[in-house]
């Protein structure tokens, strides 16, 4: 009897075992064909570092970001008959990315907290999306970021650390989660970091700096709510992109929040329409590249 009940008590434990290897398959498969919407099983939180929360707003100096704003000219459509963005990088010649190279390398021999707050921004939005163009050019051809970095569970090259600025190591999560979202709080971030791909809001045809910043932020902002991506309808439901899904907290913390935001910069007849609209809403991404 003793014995058989070992057995049993085996056979069970032996058989959760198997039931749990099975539920991890399945989820790790999920990953790997995209089930995830999202760059991460869940989004980052916005909890600011420490070490960058300091800043001079006395020094006058800006920040070059010339070279940046010749390659946006060079290989950046800001004409496409989509209205998505698309960035040339299969026609990058081997110049231009040393051009690239020698304009991140410039970026981390400085520190940016000896720069005014207006002067840090533009640095941390430009660092973002130019180190987002090398690591695709880095990988070229790929059919979508994601395809780029990550591990078995998480895929994407977010958490991988490929920047180091005054002394610290920092990934793209770092400079977006770790120093702009909290730092600034201002949601129009996510209309300004570009994810490379065609559901991201456009890389903007202009280099940041902090004459144009405010400009820039809002013109991000109007032209991704206006367009199918960012909001749209389907039999009569609110789809709009995944980005004000894994981000809630950053548009008013509910579905109405992210409502009231569209209707923020809402000019289109689709978005126009969201007055008085309660929900639900259905999200959507699309993670393909975005070349022409």
């Amino acid at each position: 009897m003793f014995l058989r009940m070992i057995s049993r008590h085996d056979g069970a434990r032996a058989k959760g075992q198997r039931g749990l290897i099975s539920v991890l398959w399945w989820i790790a498969m999920g990953l790997a064909l995209g089930w995830a919407s999202g760059p991460a099983v869940a989004a980052p939180k916005a909890e600011l570092q420490p070490y960058w929360d300091r800043s001079d707003a006395a020094n006058p100096a800006a920040i070059d970001h010339s070279p940046w704003q010749g390659l946006l000219d060079g290989y950046l459509d800001t004409r496409h008959p989509s209205g998505v963005h698309r960035f040339a990088y299969a026609a990058v010649r081997s110049a231009d990315r040393a051009v690239l190279r020698a304009y991140l390398a410039t970026l981390q021999a400085l520190d940016p907290r000896r720069y005014p707050r207006p002067e840090q921004e533009a640095y941390w939005l430009n660092l973002y999306n130019a180190l987002t163009v090398d690591l695709v050019l880095a990988h070229y051809p790929v059919k979508s970021i994601r395809e780029i970095g990550g591990g078995w569970l998480v895929r994407g090259p977010w958490d991988d650390a490929i920047a180091k600025v005054a002394g610290r190591a920092l990934s793209l999560n770092d400079i977006e989660h770790g120093v702009l979202r909290p730092i600034w709080r201002d949601p129009r971030i996510h209309y300004a970091v570009n994810c490379a791909s065609i559901g991201c809001p456009n890389l903007a045809g202009r280099a940041y700096t902090r004459e144009n910043l405010a400009g820039l932020l809002e013109e991000g902002a109007r032209d991704y709510v206006n367009h199918p991506r960012g909001a749209a309808w389907q039999d009569g439901r609110l789809r709009a992109s995944s980005i004000y899904d894994w981000y809630q907290e950053d548009f008013g913390g509910t579905e109405a929040g992210v409502v009231g935001h569209l209707l923020r910069y809402a000019r289109s007849e689709p978005a126009l329409r969201l007055r008085g609209y309660a929900g639900p809403i259905d999200y959507d991404y699309d993670w393909s590249l975005n070349e022409p």
